[in-house]
């Protein structure tokens, strides 16, 4: 069972109100600037990208450069959560079953949780976009819509069902963006109100 007052590396989970009003807590930055550059560059190029691939030119030659980026930014994020500062790190914010359900369980009750850091659904959030968007960079290096101009740069190195596939994958792994992207913003109001 998971008490409301159990910590987490030695920090509180949950903190009472009384605590909070008397000046016992202080504001950290714990995420390091590599990691808020990242966060912040790969919002906008994912936004770019998904704007260019719904409203952009048919040629989609900024679309590309967009999505190299953000291959880019998906390797550094992936090195950085193994090799950077702790609470970079994929160990600092990944939880087991049993955390996420102590957690979900107690989501609601109006008390700040403390977390350092994600806590344990927001680290599955934070897992499901990486994975999508790794998904997405793939299916867009190796699509072919048979419009002879958008072809991703290894689709000659695939078969042609894969690049057909890959086409359609790449169109849903958008809206699967789209959807993550709204949780996203809806759960930082959530956590901003509540």
């Amino acid at each position: 069972g998971g008490e409301a007052g159990r910590s987490l590396q030695g920090l509180p989970r949950q903190v009472s109100r009384k605590k909070l009003r008397s000046g016992g807590l202080r504001r950290v930055r714990l995420w390091d600037p590599l990691l808020r550059g990242f966060h912040w560059s790969l919002a906008f190029f994912v936004i770019l990208s998904w704007c260019l691939g719904q409203f952009g030119p048919a040629k989609m030659t900024l679309h590309f450069w967009s999505g190299y980026v953000i291959t880019g930014l998906l390797i550094f994020r992936l090195v950085w959560g193994f090799i950077g500062p702790a609470p970079a790190r994929f160990a600092h914010f990944l939880r087991g079953p049993g955390a996420i359900r102590d957690y979900a369980s107690h989501m609601f009750l109006r008390q700040p949780s403390y977390w350092p850091g994600h806590n344990p659904l927001g680290a599955l959030s934070v897992i499901a976009m990486l994975a999508v968007l790794a998904a997405q960079v793939t299916t867009g290096l190796i699509s072919d819509p048979d419009d002879y101009i958008n072809v991703g740069p290894l689709a000659k190195y695939v078969a042609s069902s894969t690049r057909s596939t890959a086409v359609g994958l790449h169109e849903l792994g958008a809206n699967l963006i789209l959807l993550l992207v709204l949780l996203h913003i809806a759960m930082i109001l959530f956590y901003r109100h509540w």
